[in-house]
């Protein structure tokens, strides 16, 4: 049975391995997390209309054969010739190289070189491909309970402290259980720590101790625990790096403040409904910057293909500014494209002001991610540094570790996954 089993995953991986062989054929491995699948198969059938020499073939998967069977294929020298991925820099050695194959390699630097190293070789200027969205952590704010309060939601500029005062000050009047809750992710309280001056970018490309401005933040957590504003459970609730949202406090009314990101809207717009009103906030500032962390999904070409020229065809119509814009406003996706993202007047197709009016706020947001949040998305380290810090802090908010010490362990943890990959 084992064998059998075997068998058939492996003619399975074989089938989908199997790059586009026929001219004028291209392939793409696209998997949803929404409604994007629908709208990419529009959008493909438009384009074959208007180039009708390139027959593109959409294979709709489960995010597993991306994660799982996507890297095997790729590692064998197969695959398709277009994918939609998450691991894009862990992989970017399979890419193809697109700069000599676009129409203008220069509107690709304009319009999604901030984001290019993230899916391309270090050291390179390859054209991997672009984002087809991106993610950004930041803020939500209960209005309804900020209203009842009679406390003003504080403004763009404001500071952590800011919100985590303002934020008691409603929970204490509306006796709500906690003021600020953060979900349980190293890369969650990243923007916060870069906020405050944190680098954990080395000179040498390496990771960095653990610095001033990551402690000061951190201590902030543990001290708003210690005074009953942060909403603890969620972080003592799991061991280790086990990620857990406090996205159900939010909705269930029991949290004036919650720091998550704009992957939330939908699910804050149809379980909140018509319960309270809510807003997305951006990210709250520190001393050194008010920036969230970017990242998102790519659509990256295949190094492996037959047929490059009409790959680049295809990544240049699909990367249009007003394609661009079409497919992130049927998507409820924030765009990674510079030009979109400047003009605005996005129109994102929902029936929900709150969630428009979120999803508009976070496009703004995205224009305050700072350059060393822009960076981490593509260091090898990042992984790494989310997953220590979210152990070791856990365990000071479960009361198993001090403060101090964890600062140590985090250092301690990260330096030793340096050491097991021989760096």
């Amino acid at each position: 049975m084992t064998k059998t089993r075997t068998l058939l995953a492996a003619l399975a991986v074989g089938l989908m391995a199997s790059t586009s062989a026929l001219a004028g054929d291209v392939r793409i491995m696209w998997y949803s997390d929404g409604v994007e699948g629908e709208v990419m198969k529009d959008l493909v059938g438009r384009f074959m209309k208007e180039n009708p020499g390139i027959n593109v073939i959409l294979d709709n998967v489960a995010y597993s054969v991306i994660k799982e069977q996507l890297p095997v294929q790729l590692e064998a020298g197969n695959g398709p010739d277009i994918a939609r991925v998450t691991a894009i820099k862990d992989l970017s050695k399979h890419w193809l190289d697109l700069r000599p194959l676009v129409k203008d390699a220069k509107y690709w630097d304009d319009n999604f070189g901030d984001k290019a190293d993230w899916m391309r070789p270090d050291g390179s200027n390859q054209i991997s491909g672009f984002m087809t969205q991106l993610t950004l952590t930041g803020g939500f704010a209960n209005k309804t309970l900020f209203e009842q309060a009679g406390v003003e939601i504080p403004g763009p500029k404001a500071t952590w402290d800011d919100w985590a005062a303002a934020a008691e000050k409603v929970a204490a009047s509306q006796q709500v259980p906690f003021s600020v809750a953060i979900d349980r992710s190293g890369h969650r309280v990243m923007g916060p720590m870069l906020s405050y001056g944190a680098n954990f970018i080395g000179a040498d490309g390496k990771p960095a101790p653990i610095d001033a401005g990551a402690k000061e933040f951190l201590t902030k957590v543990v001290d708003w625990s210690t005074n009953g504003k942060f909403d603890k459970d969620v972080w003592v609730s799991a061991a280790g790096n086990t990620y857990r949202p406090a996205a159900d406090d939010f909705i269930n009314g029991q949290l004036a403040y919650y720091y998550s990101g704009s992957w939330q809207v939908a699910n804050l717009a149809t379980k909140i409904g018509t319960n309270f009103d809510w807003v997305a906030t951006g990210s709250p500032c520190g001393s050194a910057a008010c920036t969230g962390m970017p990242g998102g999904a790519a659509l990256v070409a295949v190094k492996y293909t037959k047929n490059p020229k009409e790959v680049a065809t295809f990544m240049d119509w699909i990367s249009q500014e007003a394609i661009v814009k079409e497919f992130s406003e049927r998507t409820l996706f924030l765009p990674a494209h510079k030009g979109v993202i400047e003009k605005g007047g996005l129109d994102f197709k929902t029936d929900n002001a709150q969630a428009k009016a979120a999803l508009t706020a976070f496009v703004e947001a995205s224009k305050a991610a700072s350059e060393s949040a822009l960076k981490m998305p593509a260091w090898r380290w990042s992984d790494t540094v989310y997953a220590a810090v979210v152990t070791r802090i856990g365990q000071t908010l479960a009361g198993e570790l001090k403060l101090e010490d964890a600062f140590t362990r985090i250092d301690a943890d990260i330096a030793q996954k340096v050491k097991d990959a021989g760096q």
